[in-house]
């Protein structure tokens, strides 16, 4: 069974090869699909059971569930003695939620909150995928807790077909003890490493001693993508000093003091790291396609060159210790060349933080032409080999002669098409539960808080009389999925950058297909089309995302392409706990514009 919560890989393409797979998953009778979304998308057309909530409302959705299962007595009992703590914890605070109310608020009744449950109880396995649409969204933290009870209350990990931990090449959580644990002005917490990103213009903004005081943005638009552009325009103003890096003359870039111009996708070595596959996991770094456009004097550069010139310019590493690596490789390849590579950084551990330049400047200089950035991955795949060696030899990629972080990055370097480069049976997942007695963790304490305020709440308060309308302020549509599409000529469907609202909402603001109207949230207003959409519910509306963007004309005189979300959204509309926006529930109101 797949459920996909918040998430349409129709559009998103979020899984491998997505709409093949969800074709297959539809037509066999043997799984079963279940999507639960505010709006009936692509993905929920091919779903056996849709759970449509009202705005915001996920979280009531999933205590409904909980609920039903300890209700009606569905949950793993020997799964969670066995390996799980903590449901003694948490238990009295799922026994107490009222279903039928929480039911009543999220707008899915009763009878197929029940229905879905049995049928995610009765299956050999479950997984899980949320997105965006309920990561961008109220109780965003709380969403993500409870659906993880589901699946682990059910008994779903370490199987196959269900939640598994799989063989990573580079940890996206690699940075999560680093650095300090909260902002030093807004006191947001950093997790894993990262800046909530509703707080980045607060830790600008402010005369404190250790505000923010420079900013180097690599292929990122905050200016445009950030809640609150307004703000965040004010932000890298004050800011003393903003670098960009990046293949366009974004609305960032142009508020920059320096603008570093970057290669295209097709014309330098580049790889996706978000590879969670299981029990397979594949890996691809993807060759040039065309030489970039040099001239006689300049020319764009591929990031790992202009990473590499600023670490140089600052010091980061001396020529004499490139030329000693170089002299490494000459003289003994690369067996010799990782003795003292490992051993410099061993006697200057300063090193490792500019491991990826260094690499690329000396063993990068030996790869095949184009391939030249992926030297940064000969570390990765030295630490990859070492925490999974079996999960790599189960691939066929074994150490003959070389050892096994190299027979691995050979093995990447020279599959210029991908290559899988791990194989897991599913009770590897366990071997991978990073708690101190190896057990899945059922209970936070922080969030029983929470969950008791779902029983005393009716609902979010998102709606009021001045704004009656609940927006998306970004909907995945095929060609506005971010903001490569700069130029509207390239999108080939109409109304890709139109509002999208219901039949009903329509009638009452006596709307149709292509009218004008004013949009307006507590944040600001803008001039839309307008759609109507059966995929929508009354009282929610819909914009794209990557719009909103200016683009030369023939005269070269810039105009703008449809409506940015962000001039209409609030920095302070965020989740409590992780600071994630609430683009998905913004507070709005459609007036009607005279044809004139």
């Amino acid at each position: 069974m797949g459920i996909f919560l918040g998430k349409n890989p129709w559009q998103s393409h979020g899984i491998p090869r997505a709409r093949v797979t969800l074709r297959k998953i539809a037509k066999d009778p043997e799984r079963c699909l279940i999507v639960i979304d505010v709006r009936r998308t692509e993905t929920a057309d091919l779903a056996d059971i849709f759970l449509q909530v009202k705005p915001g409302t996920d979280a009531w959705l999933l205590a409904a569930m909980l609920g039903v299962l300890l209700e009606e007595d569905l949950v793993d009992h020997d799964f969670t003695a066995q390996r799980t703590d903590g449901f003694e914890q948490v238990r009295p605070h799922l026994e107490q939620i009222d279903i039928r109310a929480a039911c009543s608020v999220c707008g899915v009744a009763e009878d197929l909150v029940r229905k879905a449950v049995r049928r995610i109880a009765a299956a050999s396995s479950v997984a899980v995928f949320e997105d965006l649409g309920v990561q961008m969204n109220r109780n965003s933290t709380l969403v993500s807790y409870l659906q993880r009870l589901v699946w682990m209350l059910t008994g779903n990990f370490g199987k196959l077909g269900a939640q598994n931990v799989p063989t990573s090449l580079v940890p996206i959580t690699a940075a999560r003890s680093a650095g300090p644990r909260k902002t030093p002005i807004s006191g947001a917490p950093v997790i894993a490493g990262l800046v909530p990103c509703n707080v980045i213009a607060d830790e600008i903004l402010s005369d404190h001693p250790n505000r923010y005081r420079a900013m180097l943005i690599e292929s990122a638009n905050p200016v445009h993508s950030l809640a609150e552009s307004e703000r965040m325009r004010a932000a890298l103003s004050a800011l003393e000093c903003v670098v960009v890096i990046d293949i366009a003359m974004t609305e960032t870039a142009r508020l920059a003091d320096y603008v570093l111009p970057a290669t295209t996708q097709y014309e330098k070595a580049e790889a996706v790291f978000f590879n969670f596959e299981f029990p397979e996991n594949a890996f691809f770094l993807r060759r040039p396609l065309l030489p970039p456009p040099i001239t006689d004097k300049a020319g764009p550069l591929p990031e790992p060159e202009i990473h590499c010139r600023l670490t140089e310019a600052l010091g980061g590493f001396s020529p004499e210790q490139v030329e000693q690596f170089r002299t490494a490789l000459e003289e003994g390849g690369r067996s010799l060349f990782g003795k003292v590579f490992k051993a410099a950084i061993r006697d200057d551990p300063r090193l490792a933080g500019v491991a990826p330049a260094l690499l690329y400047r000396t063993l990068g200089e030996t790869l095949p032409a184009g391939a030249e950035s992926g030297a940064a991955l000969w570390s990765a795949a030295q630490i990859c080999a070492a925490r999974f060696p079996d999960s790599i030899r189960r691939a066929g990629i074994v150490d003959d002669e070389a050892d096994l972080g190299d027979a691995l990055f050979d093995a990447i370097v020279n599959s210029p098409t991908g290559l899988v480069f791990s194989i897991d049976p599913p009770d590897v997942s366990w071997q991978r539960v990073q708690t101190t007695t190896g057990r899945l963790q059922l209970a936070i304490p922080e969030l029983f808080e929470a969950i008791e305020e779902l029983g005393r709440s009716r609902g979010p308060a998102i709606t009021s009389d001045a704004y009656p309308l609940v927006l998306s302020a970004g909907e995945r549509r095929s060609f506005t999925a971010n903001t490569i599409y700069r130029d509207p000529k390239w999108r080939r469907r109409a109304f890709e950058d139109a509002l999208t609202l219901s039949r009903g909402d329509a009638e009452t603001l006596e709307l149709m297909n292509g009218d004008r109207a004013r949009l307006v949230t507590p944040q600001g207003s803008a001039e839309v089309v307008t759609r109507i959409s059966d995929r929508m519910q009354e009282g929610h509306i819909s914009l794209p995302n990557g719009l909103g963007l200016d683009v030369p004309d023939e005269t070269g005189q810039r105009t703008l392409d449809g409506t940015a979300p962000n001039e209409l959204t609030a920095v302070t509309d965020r989740d409590p706990i992780a600071g994630t926006p609430w683009h998905k529930s913004v507070p709005a109101r459609l007036e009607r514009l005279d044809a004139g």
